[in-house]
This record gives structure tokens, sequence and C-alpha cells, in this order.
């Protein structure tokens, strides 16, 4: 699932294969002081390569973070955990579990690193729960001249506002503080319903959940949707061969047997959607939150996500549909639709407005940019801010106008690397030179 390093001459690919570079060396430091001494080259850490952008590829030093793992502290009055950076967010979920603890709210994949997730936006679904950086209660930085500055609301608070979707261009994360809460149950209720419905009642599904996502499949009027609420118990884990049948089997095995057919015969593909979007049936479970925020994903995909406004969502989504039917385009993969609340988050997606994700994929190996050309120009057309980690064509020019503070994240990168240690060619295009 991690990104390679040590592929053909030492070349670095990311998990979706669609971007590599060439670092000059890779170091895997094993504490904050050896990571602080490094010379003059540019810097970039990388987590499990899980973004689809080229924000962790570097020419020079690339820092892996194997060894920056674990769980530091638990403070059960404050109810705040402390993670070495480059902790997989699976560690971290499995070891809070087992000590009776869990985040509020996570993303669908625990694959990535605890510093990849938050430092790119990764989110979840939720009506009053926000993404994994913002339940962030503190940060450890290193700077691009060598001190480690520690963040929080009181500590640095100006830095704190930034770092906590810092994009890697701040400094290098070395340690995250994460509020946590007692480990709690959550009910499950999976079940299709038609698109209309979904889109007519959007409001409505998304008030009475707390946490609301569903999938819509193109070429159909079939969404599969799923709402997940606390619940006093008792738990009801999906059962185990019920399980593999349908996240291993019929999720990952028959969709991605499905996906190269569509590849090879492109022609197929509204046939497979309508059996696809029928495959899976209703059902409920409860469980501890990991198991049923998250599920494992074995297709290989390129994504394009977009937040726009919660207000705007359906009308979005519409035209959408309607591209796509009109388009002769065949996409095999399900448009996944989440919410989010305003946040505070300097360039968070949900920054300062409550907020609706609509993500595009494309199985890899596909041809994708005519879809995610199309899809952009409609998510635009709405004020839409692209995942930091997932593809886009936008610029600083485009992001200065769609996010108000978006001069203050600039201007505290001037002061805390003025050099640009920690520039690539993405962050070159995202936050200008």
């Amino acid at each position: 699932m991690s990104s390679t390093a040590n592929g053909k001459n030492g070349t670095w690919r990311n998990w979706g294969g669609n971007v590599s570079a060439r670092p000059a060396r890779e170091v895997t430091p094993a504490s904050v002081d050896e990571l602080a001494a490094e010379d003059g080259l540019r810097v970039k850490a990388v987590g499990s390569g899980h973004s689809f952008t080229s924000i962790a590829a570097t020419d020079g030093v690339l820092i892996r973070p194997q060894l920056l793992t674990g769980i530091r502290d638990i403070d059960r009055e404050a109810m705040t955990v402390t993670v070495e950076a480059g902790t997989p967010l699976k560690r971290l979920n499995m070891a809070l579990a087992r000590e009776g603890l869990s985040l509020t709210n996570m993303g669908d994949i625990m694959e990535q690193t605890a510093s990849g997730a938050t430092s790119t936006g990764t989110h979840g679904t939720g009506r009053d729960s926000a993404s994994i950086a913002a339940q962030i209660k503190g940060l450890e930085l290193v700077t691009a001249d060598g001190s480690v500055l520690n963040c929080s609301e009181k500590e640095n608070p100006e830095v704190f506002a930034a770092a906590r979707i810092g994009l890697g261009a701040l400094g290098i994360v070395t340690a995250i503080t994460f509020a946590v809460e007692p480990v709690f149950l959550l009910t499950a209720r999976e079940e299709p319903m038609p698109l209309d419905r979904v889109l007519s009642d959007f409001e409505e599904l998304w008030a009475e959940n707390e946490h609301f996502e569903f999938y819509w499949f193109p070429h159909t009027g079939s969404t599969n949707t799923k709402r997940n609420n606390r619940s006093a118990g008792p738990e009801k884990p999906v059962p185990q061969l019920q399980g593999w049948f349908e996240d291993e089997f019929l999720s990952n095995g028959v969709f991605q047997v499905a996906n190269w057919v569509g590849r090879a015969v492109p022609a197929t593909i509204p046939a497979i959607a309508q059996i696809s979007s029928k495959a899976l049936s209703a059902r409920t479970y409860t469980d501890i939150p990991y198991k049923v925020f998250t599920s494992p994903r074995r297709v290989r995909f390129v994504e394009m996500e977009y937040a726009v406004p919660r207000a705007a969502v359906v009308e979005a989504l519409r035209e959408l549909k309607a591209m796509v039917d009109r388009s002769g385009l065949r996409v095999s993969f399900p448009v996944e639709v989440r919410t989010a609340p305003a946040d505070d988050i300097t360039l968070s997606t949900a920054s300062g407005r409550d907020s609706a994700y609509i993500a595009v994929h494309m199985f890899q190996g596909t041809p994708y940019q005519r879809y995610f050309t199309a899809a952009e120009r409609i998510f635009t057309a709405h004020e839409g801010r692209p995942h930091w980690g997932k593809m886009h064509t936008r610029d600083a020019e485009y992001f200065s106008r769609v996010y108000p503070r978006f001069a203050e994240f600039t201007a505290l990168r001037d002061r805390l690397d003025p050099d640009r240690r920690f520039q690539n060619d993405y962050l070159r295009r995202v936050l200008g030179a």
C-alpha cells in the first residue's frame, strides 16, 4: 500500500502510480535532532504516497518517516494523545482502541501517516465533526533554520492556525497532539437509494445524521447511501464471512475485474454500472468508529475532489450528471459525496464555510483528463476548493480568490521559510513563488 522509493534507480512513486520523482538522496531520521541537522538541499517529507498530486515529490532530500512512529503520550485529563508524525493512521486507530479511546471522526481509509493525512486536509464526512486536522490540539514543527517550534492555540497561535493543514510548506511536522474521546459505538446503515431522492432530500439526510455520505454510480440513477450515528449498542459487527463477501469479494475483487473489463471495452461500462449499483444490498451494523468509518481500498484509481459550499452541492451534482449523460464519457467508478462543517484552519477546504465534497475517480490506467477537466469546470464555477492531495489544475491566483485568508498563509511561509527549503513544483504552483 505504501509508496516505494527503491524502484528503478531510486525513483519514488505514489500510490496512484501517476507521480514519480528522483530525489538526490533519502534519509530516515530516528529523532527530531537528526532531522534538524539536514544540510542545504531542498527537503520534502513523504508519508505513504496517498496523494495524487506531486505535493511530496522532490529532487532534493526525501525524508521517510518510518522511524518517527508511535504514541509519545496519552493525557487522560486533557483527553489528548501525542503521536510521532510518521505513525500510520491504522496503527493510531488500533492503539487508541486498545486504550479505550478514539478520534471523533476520520476519513474512509487509514493507510496514510498522521502528518501526511493532516497536512493535505484528509477528511471523512460529518454534520458537526470536521476533518482529521480540525481535531489537532498541538503540533511540533521543525522549521527551515532547524529550530523546533511548538504550536497550539496558546503557543505560536498564528502558526497553529496554518500548520494544521500546512501542505509541507511551513516546515516538517514531527509530532501531532490530537483531541480524543472515550471509544464509542456507531451504527452504520447502508442502503441503496435513487439519486433523485437523495438530491431532493439532501438537506434532511444531512440534518438527521451525524455522518451522511453517498456514492452515485454514473450512467445510472442509483446511489448507495451510508448513515453513521452514535449508538448505545450492543456491538453488532458485520459477520466475518458476510464482511469478506461484501467488502473484499464484491467491493474489491469483483469491482477490480469489472474495471479491467471496462478499461478493455469501455462500451460495457454503463451495463456494468447498472449491475454494480445493485450488487450491494442494504445492511446495518454497529461497531467501534474506525471499523465503521474506514474500509480497505485495493482497487487503484486516480481522483479529483472539490469542496463546494454545502448550499451548492445539489446543483453541482445535477450539473455533473447532465455533463456525464451528454458527454459520451464512460465512467466506471462511483462519485463520492461527503460533508464537513466550517472550520478555522487557514487553508482547510472547509475554512470559514460549511462544505460538501464531490470526488470523481477513474480506474488506474484509463484516460481521465476529459472527465476531470469537465468536472473541474463545474466545481470551479461554484468557487470550489480542490483537496490538496488530489488532482486539480488550480494555481495561486485562483486560491487567492477562493480562500479569504490565503495571503495570511503565504506571509507566514515567507517568515518561516524565506529561502524556500520546502519548495517543490507543486507548492510553487499553488502558493506562488
